[in-house]
């Protein structure tokens, strides 16, 4: 025990005191990660059933940034997307889907805003995570998880996901005429690639 004008101070207490200054501001937020995507590396694949064959489509990523806590699994960020690119390699029937379908001169991007990072990081390695947030698509917020296949080495990360979005129940129109008839739902693929930019990666 130490002494000092009368007041006894525990030997543990002043350690804890000497330890709170030693501490630097945002240490505690030190294990953020922070991933850059790069749109030149990413692409966005959809698939849609038809009555005689399926229709295969690509749309651009326009880029995005994704923050996040690995220990909380709180999470900032979005992945866009540039409506506006979409393409099926049929002129016809890519006016009628940025016309009638995306409504795209209205509605340019489709954007998931990650709200939480769920499952556990691997870096370096595989890890099979989950995305948790908003999807806008054609002006309108949804809910979704998102089942997202990481792998990151060399300060470089990629992931895959793959969902369907059930578009006529959105409210989007539904591109069937005469005796052929559209799924209501695309399926939908998504690879990104980018990298780290955060003090964890920095100090490798």
């Amino acid at each position: 025990m130490s002494r000092h004008a009368g007041i006894v101070t525990p030997p543990l207490v002043a350690a804890l005191a000497l330890l709170s200054v030693a501490v630097p501001p945002g240490a505690a937020t030190a294990a953020e990660r922070v991933v850059v995507l790069e749109p030149a590396a990413g692409a966005v694949a959809f698939t849609l059933d038809t009555t005689f064959h399926k229709v295969h489509g690509t749309m651009a990523l326009a880029g995005g940034t994704i923050r996040f806590d690995p220990a909380t699994g709180a999470a900032t960020g979005t992945i866009i997307v540039d409506a506006r690119r979409a393409g099926t390699g049929n002129d016809r029937r890519d006016r009628t889907m940025h016309a009638d379908v995306l409504e795209s001169d209205r509605h340019p991007t489709i954007v998931f805003r990650v709200e939480r990072v769920e499952g556990t990081l691997v870096d370096p390695g595989h890890s099979d995570l989950r995305l948790v947030g908003v999807l806008t698509l054609h002006g309108a917020d949804h809910p979704m998880t998102l089942a997202a296949a990481v792998d990151s080495a060399g300060g470089r990360v990629r992931g895959e996901l793959r969902f369907p979005i059930p578009y006529v129940a959105w409210g989007m129109h539904d591109p069937s005429f005469f005796v052929v008839r559209a799924a209501k739902t695309v399926d939908v693929e998504v690879r990104v690639e980018g990298r780290w930019a955060d003090a964890v990666a920095a100090a490798r």
